[in-house]
């Protein structure tokens, strides 16, 4: 498997990059390139997951980067996957046209370095192999199917700077769109090892995978007029399979003692947050970062379960596309608030996509290290998550 450092297919790369990369490494710098170099390179990131394809553009300053594009289409690749076990003729078609856009995206941005993967719905299908080479004909894109394992660990890479020094251990949530992946990260270690400078391998002293996300939930457990029972049955989906992951007790009483806090960076957090906020659109300079009561999340995250569809798409920060598999989103976050109990929630608008950036962006930096930001460009909104 390559790794974050690898660049991704020479059919997008913008013309004269194989001169470049030659004159360079004449030059003896490798890589990385000089420092005025590094400050310019361009890095891309694709995230083609259960529900959505998106991207991120950024540019390396200093020791820093900054996102200066980005993009997210919503393409349902998973859609039906759990009851046929194959990815769909009309899903695979919007997943390839979301590729091409952003295939094209990074053309016009002469992207140097860039990473592409694929997530649980690939892992599932039975045709993910043939679609991955389906995308490499059509995009120039290769796509990297990764595992649970190394999805977290980018998850984490991606939002690390936003644990709780105070405390022992953050528990990172990162709910897809076909899978929920926890990663327990150890602060003290975090604090100890100087791990900042090391963003690459995060103290993450445990994970699980569980099997449901928000698509895979909704289409588990469909959606039925009575919604106390409706809400009441995806929660049991959801315990059952932490139990059958053999993670129930995991660092429960660390939690217990409030010496732990919780960390999320999905759709399902960063919607709860604008819906709390009362905003009247998704604002992400607002929600990234935000220190959330747990019980104002839950608080939300109930009522949104007791609504019906029309009134839940009435959001500002919801609508129809997010409003059908939301509550399979607050359901999983109710769960596993009951099950590692915390005072507040970290949201963040950051993760996989980040991690992926800083990987790409590590080799060659020098010994300080790459500082963690998500500072967008005044133009760039980056869209949020599931």
């Amino acid at each position: 498997m390559p790794d974050e450092n690898t660049a991704g297919s020479s059919n997008v790369a913008p013309k004269g990059r194989s001169r470049g990369r030659r004159a360079r490494h004449k030059r003896g710098s490798g890589g990385g390139g000089s420092r005025k170099g590094r400050q310019s390179g361009v890095y891309a990131a694709i995230d083609l997951g259960t529900n959505n394809c998106r991207l991120l553009i950024a540019k390396e300053s200093g020791d820093t980067f900054k996102i200066i594009d980005s993009y997210s289409r919503v393409v349902r690749l998973g859609q039906g996957l759990a009851s046929t076990g194959a990815l769909s003729e009309e899903s695979m078609d919007a997943a390839v046209e979301a590729l091409k856009v952003c295939a094209g995206k990074m053309k016009v941005k002469r992207v140097k370095r860039w990473r592409s993967v694929a997530t649980e719905a690939c892992r599932r299908a039975s045709n993910g192999e043939a679609f991955l080479k389906r995308v490499k004909e059509e995009t120039g894109l290769s796509l990297e199917i990764i595992s649970p394992r190394v999805e977290s660990r980018l998850a984490v890479m991606g939002c690390v700077n936003l644990v709780d020094p105070t405390k022992d251990v953050a528990l990172v949530i990162d709910i897809g769109g076909g899978s929920t992946e926890l990663s327990w990260v150890d602060i003290r270690k975090l604090g100890a090892e100087k791990t900042e400078r090391r963003l690459h391998r995060p103290p993450i002293s445990a994970w699980a995978s569980l099997p449901v996300g928000v698509v895979t939930l909704s289409e588990l457990v469909p959606e039925i007029d009575d919604k106390e029972v409706w809400y009441d049955e995806l929660r049991a989906v959801v315990r059952q399979k932490i139990v059958e992951q053999g993670c129930e007790t995991r660092f429960t009483n660390m939690f217990q003692q409030g010496r732990g806090h919780l960390i999320g960076t999905s759709g399902t957090i960063t919607s709860l947050a604008g819906i709390h906020l009362k905003l009247p659109f998704y604002q992400r300079a607002k929600v990234d970062g935000l220190w959330l009561r747990t019980a104002d999340a839950l608080s939300v995250a109930r009522d949104m379960g007791g609504r019906t569809f029309e009134d839940r798409a009435k959001e500002p920060c919801i609508g129809n596309d997010r409003a059908k598999l939301l509550v399979a989103g607050c359901a999983i976050i109710d769960v596993l608030c009951e099950n590692w109990p915390s005072k507040m929630i970290r949201v963040a608008d950051r993760g996989l996509r980040e991690g992926m950036l800083i990987g790409l962006m590590q080799k060659g930096q020098n010994p300080r290290g790459l500082k963690v930001s998500t500072n967008i460009a005044p133009e760039v909104e980056a869209s949020h998550g599931q």
